[in-house]
C-alpha cells in the first residue's frame, strides 16, 4: 500500500539575529520569500498535505502566503524542533510517511530529497546529512565501528573530539508518522538549550532497532539555513548562479554571470545576449537571438525573436514582436503590445498602448492608452492626453500617420489613415485621411519688450 506523503516545514523562529522586524522567514531570497521556496519544494514532491508550524510574526506570515494553503501550525512557546513538529503531528494521517523540512533552507532540492523519502517508506529513519570542512554550528553524525548511526549531538553539547566529526547534520528528515509521534512522547529536554530537539529521535530509532538511513550531500548551500543577512546574501548569489549555469546550457550568453539577478521564471530560446546588471521577474520569456542591453529591468513580458532591448530599459507585463527596438532609457508599461518591427526610442514611455509593424516612437515620447497602426512616425516630444483627471480616454493613430514633433493629441481623438500632424499641434478633434492638419496659435513679436530683471 503507498504511504502519503505529509511535510512539516517549521517555521516559527524569530531570526533575532537577522535584526530585523520582520519575520524571518519572509526575508527573500531571489524575489520571494524564503519559506515560499520550500513550499514550493513541497509543492514539487507532491505532497498530500503541508503542515506550516509559525510563531513569531504568524499573521504576517500566514497573510503574506495564503495563496499556498498549508495546514497552519502555531507554536505558541519556542520549546525546540522536536517540540515544534508535535504540535502538528495532530493532524497528521498515522499511515502517512512524515518529511521534517525548515523555512528557512530554501535551497535544498526535490531530488534529494526524494532519496529520503524512499528510504523512509521501506520502514527505516532517514536523515539528510552534510559533510563539511568546517562543521561549526551543526549537530554532528555520531556512528559505531560499522558506520551506523547511533545519534545526534548538537555542537552546544558536543565533546572537543566529537567536534572533530566532519558530518554535520541539516536537521531534514523522513519516517513514518507512527513511529515519530512515538519518539515525539519519550524527548527530554535535559541538555544545554533546554530545548526538546527533534535530533534526539535518531538515539530512540537506534534503541528500538529502526535502521537509521543516511543521505549525504556534499553542497553545504543545499542544507544551508539563513540566520544573518551574510547567509541570505551567501544563499542569494548561490541561487543565482545555478541558474545561470542552467540557463547558458540552454543557449544564453552572459557577459557577466556575476551581475545578473533571475527573481522568477527566465524561459528562453538560442544565442541569446545578456548584459550585465539585467534583472529578470515574474514569467519572462525571450525568443530567439534577443539581445538585452545593460541595466534593464524585465518583468512578465514576452520578447520575440531577434528584437535588441538597449541599456536602462524596463519593460513590465507586456508583449514584444519581432524584430523590435527598444531604448535605451524606454519604459515599456502594463498592457502594451508591439508588433514586429516597431521602434521605441529613448526616453519614451508606452502605456496600455499598441503600436504596429514598422511605427517608430523614437525620442522623448508619451504614448497611453493608444491604438497605433503600421508604419507610423511619432516625432519627438509627442503625447497623448489620455487622462482628464477622472477618467482615461483612448486615441487612435491609424496606418501610415505621420506626427510633428511637439504635438498633443488630446483624448478621445483619431487620427486617420494616411494623415499628417504638424509640428507643435494641439490636436482635439478629429484628424482627416491623407490630409495635413495643424493647430497653432498666432506666432508675435512685441517689439521693445525688456525681459524683468532683479532689483539691486
Amino acid at each position: 500500500m503507498s504511504h502519503p506523503l505529509e511535510i512539516i516545514i517549521l517555521a516559527a523562529g524569530q531570526g533575532t539575529r537577522m535584526k530585523s522586524a520582520l519575520p524571518k522567514v519572509l526575508h527573500t531570497l531571489a524575489g520571494k520569500p524564503l519559506l515560499a521556496h520550500v513550499l514550493d519544494t513541497a509543492k514539487a514532491l507532491s505532497a498530500d498535505k503541508v503542515h506550516v508550524v509559525y510563531g513569531h510574526g504568524g499573521e504576517q506570515v500566514r497573510d503574506t502566503l495564503s495563496a499556498y494553503d498549508p495546514n497552519w501550525v502555531e507554536q505558541a512557546e519556542q520549546l525546540g524542533t522536536g517540540h515544534a513538529v508535535e504540535q502538528a503531528m495532530t493532524d497528521v494521517n498515522d499511515e502517512a510517511t512524515v518529511l521534517v523540512l525548515y523555512g528557512d533552507v530554501p535551497l535544498v532540492k526535490a531530488e534529494t530529497l526524494d532519496g529520503l523519502i524512499s528510504a523512509a517508506k521501506k520502514d527505516q529513519l532517514a536523515i539528510l546529512t552534510v559533510m563539511l570542512e568546517n562543521p561549526k554550528g551543526y549537530g554532528r553524525i555520531i556512528r559505531n565501528e560499522h558506520g551506523s548511526v547511533q545519534c545526534i549531538v548538537e555542537e552546544k553539547d558536543a565533546s572537543d573530539a566529537q567536534k572533530e566529526i566532519q558530518e554535520g547534520n541539516s536537521g531534514m528528515l523522513a519516517v513514518s508518522a507512527g513511529k515519530l509521534h512515538a519518539w515525539l512522547q519519550q524527548l527530554e529536554n535535559s541538555n544545554a538549550q533546554g530545548e526538546f530537539y527533534l535530533t534526539d529521535i535518531i538515539a530512540l530509532a537506534v534503541n528500538d532497532g529502526v535502521n537509521v538511513e543516511t543521505i549525504v550531500t556534499d553542497n553545504s548551500d543545499e542544507v544551508l539555513g539563513v540566520n544573518d543577512r551574510v547567509q541570505l546574501a551567501h544563499l542569494e548569489r548561490a541561487y543565482q548562479n545555478i541558474k545561470v549555469e542552467s540557463l547558458m546550457r540552454q543557449g544564453v550568453t552572459f557577459s557577466d554571470p556575476q551581475r545578473f539577478d533571475l527573481r522568477g521564471e527566465l524561459k528562453t530560446g538560442q544565442d541569446i545576449y545578456i548584459d550585465n546588471n539585467v534583472i529578470i521577474e515574474g514569467q519572462v520569456e525571450l525568443g530567439d537571438r534577443v539581445t538585452i542591453g545593460a541595466n534593464c529591468i524585465l518583468r512578465d513580458v514576452v520578447i520575440n525573436n531577434d528584437t535588441v532591448i538597449k541599456p536602462m530599459s524596463i519593460i513590465e507585463q507586456a508583449r514584444i514582436g519581432k524584430e523590435c527596438e527598444i531604448g535605451p532609457f524606454a519604459r515599456i508599461r502594463p498592457g502594451t503590445e508591439l508588433l514586429e518591427n516597431s521602434k521605441i526610442g529613448n526616453f519614451v514611455e508606452i502605456k496600455k498602448s499598441k503600436i504596429g509593424r514598422g511605427s517608430k516612437v523614437n525620442h522623448l515620447s508619451y504614448i497611453g492608452d493608444t491604438t497605433m497602426g503600421d508604419n507610423v512616425n511619432v516625432g519627438a516630444g509627442t503625447i497623448t492626453c489620455n487622462y482628464d483627471g477622472a477618467n482615461k480616454y483612448q486615441t487612435i493613430i491609424e496606418d501610415n500617420c505621420f506626427i510633428g514633433s511637439g504635438s498633443q493629441l488630446v483624448a478621445p481623438v483619431k487620427v486617420s489613415k494616411g494623415a499628417t500632424i504638424g509640428a507643435g499641434s494641439a490636436i482635439t478633434n478629429d484628424a482627416p485621411a491623407g490630409e495635413l492638419t495643424l493647430s497653432r496659435s498666432k506666432q508675435k513679436t512685441f517689439s521693445g519688450w525688456k525681459r524683468p530683471v532683479k532689483k539691486s
